[in-house]
């Protein structure tokens, strides 16, 4: 059987008529003990499963996963990748994701499609002009690529902007970060699936965790829709729901959870090579290969565990697209979907052990979730494996909330989130 991806396979698979590819990944019935269990089949869980095994040599491990792979949050974002955050513990942390996602294809032996078109986000103000340029400043110092462009480089960038001395919000200049980019969702969920698998990892789908095994005060493991799974090391990596299971597990997270909708025009030539934001009108968008327009926004304010957005936000999303690009106001929407983001008060994730000693934490992402798949992974096995902190993951412990040590990166979404 084929496994490796290459030129040379993909002649020989040709030749035998396609027959000979090995699964991308096995189907195993779980075992009864495993150690080292990850809750949620999305990318961050088929990541932390992976760097376990590569990283630290543990591959007796088990990703349950209630629905199918990428099927939550990793497949319902808008796939864009950055690092443009304020604080240096935030760049620090979006910044490493940002580099193992340069390196995820080849690492992978799978192709992501990271595409390094930049991303620029739109200025319209003085204030706004001194903000951006703080920014700038901030991510230079940290080592993060970033420029500070007029007006007139922002037009050689986007020529189709509405730049016009008529329109609603001024352009004064923008942020340029050109390391950033998009890549494609559900390849970024198989790569690390198919790579974990190869690794001996069990990948279980369609099994949902019901209660968490306490013993001693500690997590013991799982009990599962297939039967008790024990493990001492559990953690959870599944964004939209972590508060709900964190409930199970006895403890309460300072989580909000919102549906942050997006939706796809019809494929067109190609109009557009970068990402776009504009915080004015709260919308953003890019092109993806296939030539649709990946449009997003911010959050529908109500709290909700619905997989959908509502029509009234999804126009104030797209009103702000016209203003942006008023050219494109005959295209016709394709698809519309949403996923859930857990919010926590400081717009920051939380990762560490939990309240109940053995089960580590994984959440509060909020809309920087698929940046920050390759990191989440990488530093969540860390902790696993070592039982402590990196020093990456130190400052977003949950201990923040009590200490008042807050890293506020609410304007780091661009959009208000």
């Amino acid at each position: 059987m084929t496994r490796h991806y290459s030129l040379l396979s993909l002649i020989k698979e040709g030749f035998a008529n396609q027959k000979g590819w090995k699964p991308a990944w096995r189907s195993p019935e779980p075992k009864s003990k495993y150690d080292a269990i990850i809750i949620g089949g999305g990318g961050h869980g088929l990541a932390t499963a992976y760097y376990l095994a590569k990283n630290h040599g543990i591959t007796n491990v088990a990703v349950i996963e209630k629905g199918w792979l990428g099927g939550g949050n990793t497949g319902r974002n808008t796939t864009t990748i950055r690092s443009n955050y304020f604080y240096p513990e935030s760049a620090a942390l979006y910044e490493r994701s940002l580099q193992l996602y340069e390196g995820l294809s080849k690492d992978l032996n799978y192709n992501v499609m990271f595409s390094q078109r930049g991303v620029l986000t739109m200025v319209h103000s003085k204030g706004e002009m001194e903000i951006a340029a703080r920014l700038v400043n901030a991510m230079q110092i940290n080592g993060i690529d970033s420029e500070l462009l007029d007006v007139e480089a922002c037009k050689k960038i986007v020529p189709l902007y509405d730049f016009s001395a008529n329109s609603r919000f001024q352009v004064l200049g923008g942020v340029w970060q050109g390391r950033a980019g998009v890549a494609r969702h559900d390849a970024v969920a198989w790569g690390y699936a198919r790579a974990a698998d190869r690794l001996g990892v069990d990948i279980i789908q369609n099994c949902e965790v019901t209660e968490f095994l306490i013993e001693g005060g500690r997590c013991r493991g799982v009990m599962t829709s297939k039967g008790p799974i024990r493990s001492d090391k559990v953690s959870l990596s599944v964004a939209g729901n972590s508060s709900q299971m964190a409930a199970k597990a006895g403890f309460r997270l300072p989580v909000i959870s919102y549906t942050l909708q997006a939706c796809v025009s019809e494929p067109v030539k190609p109009i557009l090579d970068t990402v776009v934001l504009a915080p004015a009108t709260a919308t953003y968008v890019s092109q993806s290969d296939k030539g649709e327009l990946v449009i997003g926004g911010g959050i529908d304010r109500v709290p909700s565990y619905a997989q959908r957005g509502n029509l009234p936000a999804l126009e104030v999303v797209l009103s702000g697209l016209m203003e942006m690009f008023p050219t494109v106001g005959q295209l016709k929407l394709m698809r519309q979907w949403g996923g859930v983001v857990d919010v926590t008060p400081d717009s920051s994730p939380i990762m560490g052990e939990s309240p109940l000693p053995g089960l580590y934490l994984n959440c509060g992402w909020g809309t920087g979730g698929f940046k920050s798949i390759p990191v989440g992974g990488e530093m969540t096995a860390y902790m696993m494996a070592n039982g402590k902190h990196h020093d990456l993951t130190r400052p977003f412990d949950l201990d923040r909330f009590q200490t008042g040590r807050l890293i506020d990166e609410a304007a780091g979404s661009g959009i208000a989130h």
